[in-house]
């Protein structure tokens, strides 16, 4: 049990602490305030006015990306012609489903007189397809394979309800 005479030291100490406070002048406070009253006003400059926003509509999906180099391949695209479309009704086969810049050949294999490219998808797995053989997004077939690179004719629309071949390269990438 706590004794009376902690409670009266506690409050005298109390008294003490909040008598020191009230104590002093503020008077450098007031001529502080009263000082700065007397100052005329600060000028505001008036925000810098921008121009409306007016919205973009972008219209080149259709177009090549601007972030994959341009090659020469590309330059050489061929006239439009009427009997150009992609196979629809066949079986898609497992190297169309990545994009074609994320393919490379690794090597080549021979096996009878047949060359075979070695092809590595994004996933780090490596696959062997010959002429003939469909590869990338845009219905790519292999059209020649040599020793240091596979042609491949690629079928993109050419934006107005047609389609076009377009010749394209992988390369041999080298360590």
């Amino acid at each position: 049990m706590i004794d009376n005479k902690y409670y009266v030291l506690f409050g005298v100490l109390t008294l003490l602490i909040l008598s020191g406070c009230s104590k002093g002048s503020n008077e450098d406070l007031k001529t502080f305030i009263s000082v700065n009253k007397e100052r005329p006003p600060g000028k505001i400059e008036p925000l810098k006015q921008y121009p409306p926003y007016k919205p973009y509509s972008y219209s080149a999906q259709g177009l090549r990306s601007p972030f994959i180099p341009t090659t020469v391949m590309e330059q050489k695209i061929l006239a439009p012609s009427s009997n150009v479309t992609p196979i629809f009704g066949r079986e898609k086969q497992r190297l169309e489903g990545f994009g074609f810049n994320a393919l490379s050949m690794v090597g080549t294999v021979k096996k009878g007189s047949t060359l075979w490219a070695l092809i590595r998808d994004p996933e780090g797995t490596i696959e062997r397809v010959k002429v003939g053989y469909y590869l990338g997004e845009d219905n790519g077939r292999i059209t020649e394979i040599n020793n240091n690179v596979v042609d491949v004719i690629e079928i993109v629309t050419n934006g107005n309800d047609g389609w076009l071949e377009k010749p394209n390269q992988i390369s041999l990438k080298e360590k």
